[in-house]
């Protein structure tokens, strides 16, 4: 199941986010939200496989992003031009 979900970060284009709720229907199962953010937070590899696009339902960033915290995913998606307002995106805007 890994293996999808990191798949499925690498089609995120640049500029756009996901929900952990539409990694898990990639997966099959809208109800592997939690799981799909305990797979994010184990990521190996932020580089090859960028969670820092994927927010919750509402837009929220993580408060307990993996890679240095909720500052450093806000600096990432705004390097893509992602408006960050109270650590939140517009869904209606940036989601894929």
């Amino acid at each position: 199941m890994k293996e999808k979900v990191y798949e499925f970060l690498r089609t995120i284009p640049k500029g756009k986010v996901v929900t952990y709720g539409q990694v898990a229907e990639y997966l099959g199962k809208k109800e592997l939200s939690r799981v799909v953010g305990n797979i994010l937070h184990n990521n190996p590899d932020e580089l090859k496989y960028p969670c820092y696009k994927v927010v919750d339902s509402k837009g929220n960033l993580s408060k307990h992003f993996a890679f240095g915290g909720i500052e450093h995913q806000k600096e990432k998606l705004e390097k893509e031009g992602i408006v960050v307002k109270d650590y939140k995106v517009d869904l209606k805007k940036y989601q894929m």
